[in-house]
């Protein structure tokens, strides 16, 4: 079962490289730490800046030092339907226990079109698929009703919403069935979105703070909300400041700090102004991370 909380992995980089020991370094931290899950090569993890080669390689990484003792959900989406699945195919062979399947960015696809490109992917790779919608990076918005659709292909477990609308956990549950599993994108609004029927949160600000978001998922799976808020209240200056510039800089900022990672990041990405580092060091102060 794919839920509670599951980081999104930054990428560490070395001198242009990535990182092969400090990513897995980090990766049995996390565990440690609580995490429910692991999600490498998503938007977090910089997966538009790594090669092929390396994309499989981080992949294949995190699902070593993982060792089956939580899920492996490797990122493989792409705006290029041949090159999800080429992803996806590799995600399989490494080991990882499901996919994670960005909408197709930049083309800007119909509906239709959206449905298409998943099929094609979930005729060609028997592994669990998650589907991704976060329409303010990729311009194209999965509708509730397109959803409905993709949830009756064979290999379509669940959604990680991103879309900042809470009223479609409801109408998801409605059109895609009790099973379906639905994973909020947005940290800042994770406690909500999992009160009104999500199973967790993919989450950008558990890099920094997993033991944390962790609790916190644990008071909802228990039932108790004010835990929940109270341990949330202490991560939203956190939730706010690893976006305060473009992610994943501020994250691998705070990870820096906690000498998880460097601070390196690819462009077009840079790393944070001093300005960001004051804001972000303050919001770990805050969640006494510091």
């Amino acid at each position: 079962m794919i839920n509670g909380s599951i980081p999104a992995l930054i990428t560490p980089f070395q001198d242009g490289k990535v990182d092969e020991a400090r990513f897995q370094r980090l990766v049995e931290w996390q565990i440690a730490e609580g995490s429910n899950g692991l999600v490498p090569c998503g938007t977090t993890g910089e997966s538009s800046t790594l090669s092929l080669e390396e994309h499989m390689r981080v992949v294949a990484l995190c699902v070593e030092a993982a060792a089956r003792r939580v899920p492996v959900i490797a990122g493989a989406g792409s705006n290029d339907t041949a090159a999800a699945i080429e992803l996806a195919q590799a995600a399989k062979k490494a080991g990882a226990d499901a996919v994670l399947l960005v909408a197709p960015y930049y083309n800007k696809p119909s509906q239709d079109g959206l449905v298409a490109h998943y099929t094609a992917i979930n005729d060609a790779v028997d592994i669990p698929m998650v589907i991704y919608n976060v329409p303010s990076r990729t311009v194209v918005d999965i509708s509730v009703e397109t959803m409905g659709r993709l949830a009756k292909l064979s290999n379509v477990i669940g959604v990680k919403d991103a879309s900042g609308d809470l009223t479609r956990v409801e109408r998801h549950r409605e059109i895609c069935g009790d099973d379906f599993i639905m994973l909020s994108g947005n940290d800042d609004i994770s406690v909500d979105f999992c009160q009104l029927g999500g199973a967790g949160c993919i989450s950008v600000t558990a890099n920094v703070a997993p033991k944390l978001c962790s609790q916190v998922q644990a008071a909802l799976r228990g039932g108790d909300m004010e835990a929940a808020r109270d341990l949330d209240a202490k991560l939203s200056g956190l939730h706010r400041a690893v976006f305060i510039e473009p992610s994943p800089s501020p994250a691998k900022f705070a990870c820096s700090l906690l000498d998880k990672c460097g601070e390196e990041v690819r462009l077009p990405l840079i790393p944070c102004s001093e300005s960001a580092k004051g804001i972000v060091r303050a919001a770990m102060i805050q969640a006494d991370l510091l």
